[in-house]
């Protein structure tokens, strides 16, 4: 009989299911095809919604549940699903406080994105992006739990899950590739395989249900190519909505590299914090903080219009209050500062017309004119032309799929009659129904986490269930009586209690893995030497500098895909043969070949990430400079 959950897919919503599981004192193996955890969540640049939250109170913001309801049901149009809009929207609040208190998280910043009534969008303090900041402390935790409690926690990287084996209507596991050798294991299955948004593959999803959409660029990893839908639709589930694929309006275009497959995300607190969409002539066009679907509507008129490009421009204000993702989408060569003179003779329209653009636009935030696109909220005002500005140039790209797996309001996945399989769970941007026809900012963090503890809670109980009834060994005997609870009396700590009073324990979750939440990056130091084995990373204090030093103009000529250098903190990285292994994927190191970019390395990572999983990587130090990289 399985005493554990199987969990496929490590990004937000594996994680938070596999955390369900440990704290609910279920035992679990997480599975994941990459050689790092995090999936397409690491990403994610503008925050969690949650309505009613503490942040909120804090901020006085007057939202309800049920307004947050009520504009997910809108954006969700004639696809809404009340009964999983009502779980995504009514646990949000226990959602982002879960992370908060579990974690230890800041996400005390709130914002207002495209179709929110109120400001509900929290991200925190800290520079990263909140994808990044949130995943990887779950995936900071999981590690260590999976090294101290490896009875309780396994995790398999490059684990490629092929299929999900069953009996009948029962789940009884899922069989995966790991080392050319096919492996199989028991016990009920959650899947959290993420979306299909860069699924180019021989059997696209994309090209069968959405073929308009196969030749955009994308925001997705490589590996987002709709493994979990095609495994569950062969053994009878059902897949939903699958032509409602989000394609976002802001993807910045690298003006070097323009038709690159792969494009970076311009968060869309751009436009929440006062960012404007201007097209060639130097007008707008739209609602910038209407429905994404709506924007790239709109911006798909003006190229048929002959009125491309398009700029996404911030004024000094905004860019201020926006300064990590301004300094970060600038290091990356995707963004410029230049005076409001310049922009005008960038898009080639003239001072005197960008200027009536601006002035007409304070007319309208000021209540004087109305906005003949209906935009009803305002950030960051006047705009100038004698002010600076931050500049990037924008198209439409494929971020997210709506479209998924049918599941109900715990989780289950539902067969061909609509009925739950038995021992199969299903979350994250794999479930359908959950967004409608389109989901709306903030909305994909939320489902991850809300939905993820959702299946964690009913995989948990489905196991404690079948091991009563088998009513084998003394363990499962004692079962019987099994009483689960969290103390709140003991932070972090999960009482199990046994009715018989023949034993009790309980499982500590680390003080120091509650500190820790920045960035992990796995490279070969992180395989899994053998199946539910964890290599611990290595230690910072066997990390050693080679004392070989090179100039910064010998890195300077490493500036190709394959034989690429980077300096940072001043050492010397040649990462020609790790760009596969980057969480952040190959494109992100691209940005930076043959330069010193200690300054975005910074942004998004701690120090230790390099001696503690890729000390292979630094071959010396920069001639002239001293290290400052902290280990």
């Amino acid at each position: 009989m399985p005493q554990r959950v199987i969990v496929v897919g490590a990004g937000l919503s594996g994680l938070s299911a596999a955390h369900t599981i440990y704290l609910s004192g279920g035992n679990v193996l997480l599975l994941d095809k990459n050689n790092f955890m995090g999936g397409n969540s690491t990403k994610a640049t503008s925050g969690i919604n949650g309505a009613l939250t503490r942040t909120q109170v804090e901020h006085k913001i007057a939202d309800s549940v049920k307004q947050f309801y009520e504009d997910t049901l809108k954006s969700a149009r004639d696809k809404a699903r009340p009964d999983l809009i009502k779980v995504l929207t009514y646990k949000s609040a226990a959602a982002v406080e879960w992370l908060q208190d579990v974690f230890n998280l800041d996400l005390t910043l709130v914002s207002r994105l495209g179709g929110h009534s109120y400001p509900r969008t929290h991200r925190g303090h800290d520079a990263k992006f909140p994808g990044m900041a949130i995943t990887y402390a779950l995936m900071q935790r999981f590690e260590e739990l999976a090294e101290k409690e490896p009875d309780r926690v396994q995790l398999i990287k490059k684990a490629n899950v092929t299929k999900v084996n069953k009996d009948g209507n029962t789940v009884t596991g899922v069989s995966y590739l790991f080392n050319g050798e096919e492996i199989t294991v028991d016990g009920p299955v959650v899947l959290a395989t993420g979306g299909y948004a860069a699924d180019f593959t021989e059997t696209s999803l994309l090209k069968k249900h959405r073929p308009d959409t196969y030749g955009l660029s994308t925001t997705n990893g490589a590996h987002a190519t709709g493994d979990g839908h095609k495994m569950l639709m062969a053994i009878g589930a059902n897949g939903i909505d699958m032509d409602k694929v989000q394609v976002h309006p802001t993807g910045l275009v690298d003006p070097k590299d323009p038709t690159a497959k792969t494009k970076f995300l311009a968060a869309e607190a751009l436009r929440g914090e006062g960012g404007l969409l201007l097209n060639s002539k130097g007008q707008r066009f739209s609602d910038e903080l209407g429905h994404r679907d709506y924007v790239s509507g709109k911006m798909w008129e003006e190229k048929e219009k002959g009125l491309w490009p398009i700029r996404l421009i911030l004024n000094s204000k905004a860019s201020n209050v926006l300064d990590f993702h301004t300094r970060h989408y600038s290091g990356r060569g995707l963004m410029k500062k230049m005076t409001g003179k310049e922009l005008a003779k960038e898009i080639g329209c003239g001072e005197q017309a960008l200027q009536a653009t601006f002035k007409d636009y304070n007319a309208i935030a000021d209540g004087k004119k109305k906005d003949p696109f209906g935009k009803k909220f305002f950030h960051n005002l006047p705009f100038d032309i004698n002010d600076t500005f931050h500049v990037a140039l924008m198209e439409p790209v494929l971020h997210f799929t709506m479209g998924g797996i049918e599941i109900n309001d715990q989780a289950q996945c539902l067969n061909s009659d609509g009925k739950p399989f038995d021992g199969l769970y299903v979350c994250g941007e794999l479930a359908g129904g959950v967004h409608g026809a389109n989901r709306l900012g903030g909305s994909s963090l939320l489902g991850c986490v809300v939905y993820g503890r959702v299946a964690g809670e009913s995989a948990s109980k489905y196991l404690f269930q079948q091991l009563l009834k088998s009513g084998g060994g003394s363990a499962t005997q004692r079962l019987g009586q099994i009483s689960l609870h969290i103390d709140p009396s003991r932070p972090g700590k999960v009482a199990v209690e046994w009715g018989s009073g023949a034993s009790s324990s309980e499982s500590k979750v680390s003080q120091q893995s509650q500190q820790s939440a920045g960035p992990v990056m796995k490279g070969s130091a992180g395989d899994s030497a053998d199946p539910g084995k964890v290599s611990a990373p290595s230690s910072t204090k066997d990390f050693k500098i080679p004392d070989k030093e090179f100039t910064l103009e010998e890195v300077a000529k490493h500036n190709k895909k394959d034989d690429l250098w980077i300096a940072v903190k001043g050492i010397v990285l040649d990462l020609t043969n790790w760009v596969d292994e980057h969480p952040g994927g190959p494109q992100a190191l691209f940005s930076h070949m043959g330069r010193d970019a200690t300054e975005e390395f910074e942004m998004l990572h701690d120090d230790e990430v390099i001696p503690k999983y890729a000390p292979e990587i630094v071959i010396g130090r920069v001639k002239g400079q001293s290290v400052t990289l902290e280990y």
